[in-house]
């Protein structure tokens, strides 16, 4: 599992990303915010309110480590949902400001978080036991890629390549762990070896970003060389 350390550097690149997101959230409004996202059966509305409300519930995982009472991240995943569908109809400007604000706070809450509860253990919603320094890449990824999720003109390869490397090597962390991964070697273009599950099998190779792209579900593997077609890959977060 992908973790970083929880210093000025991390802390500038989760910046960067949620000032990125705000910036092309600014001129949206009520009729772009109740438009499809890319995301099947959400709107854009669906994601900004799933943004905003993810921060505090990354916040109780950070609470967990800070007291060592164990406090989970959504009671269940019916509550999650419910949570999001609550703020998906809101106006653009209230989701917005709510995105705004969440982030803000995830941020003070991560700066002010005491040395000692960055070595501790808590669960996330999706089951491993990690450490906080897990729960930074987790929020910066849900930031780049849901900003893309968005289709407001932000795609995977305009995700800076410090963010993009970290969220693309913990795509390949979920995959080297994941049930139903075929065989596959990926390799960059000038043929280093980024990853190899299982036995090797068939060479799938390309740009950093269209790998991600491909990998995280966000692209339909266009760009890369190997294979064809590309090999399925088990379901994505």
């Amino acid at each position: 599992m992908k973790e970083i350390p929880p210093t000025p550097e991390s802390f500038a690149v989760i910046d960067a990303a949620t000032d990125r997101l705000l910036d092309g959230l600014a001129r949206l409004d009520d009729g772009d915010i109740a438009a499809p996202s890319r995301l099947p059966g959400w709107t854009r509305g669906h994601v900004l309110s799933h943004l905003a409300r993810q921060a505090p519930a990354l916040e109780r995982l950070l609470e967990w480590a800070r007291t060592g009472i164990e406090t989970a991240q959504y009671p269940n995943r019916r509550a999650r949902d419910a949570e999001i569908e609550a703020g998906a109809r809101g106006p653009a400007a209230a989701l917005v400001t709510d995105v705004r604000t969440s982030a803000a706070h995830f941020r003070r809450t991560i700066e002010e978080l005491p040395e000692p509860a960055w070595r501790a253990t808590v669960r996330p919603f999706t089951g491993e036991l990690c450490t906080p320094r897990r729960i930074l890449v987790i929020r910066l990824r849900e930031l780049v890629l849901h900003h893309v999720d968005l289709d407001i003109g932000y795609d995977v390869a305009d995700i800076p390549a410090p963010a993009r490397q970290i969220v693309l090597d913990d795509v390949l962390g979920y995959y080297a762990e994941a049930e139903g991964m075929p065989d596959l070697t990926l390799r960059d273009p000038e043929g280093a070896l980024l990853a190899r599950f299982g036995t090797g099998g068939p060479v799938v190779s390309g740009a950093p970003a269209d790998l991600l792209g491909w990998l995280a579900g966000r692209s339909t593997g266009r760009g890369l060389d190997g294979t064809a077609p590309l090999p399925a890959l088990p379901p994505w977060l």
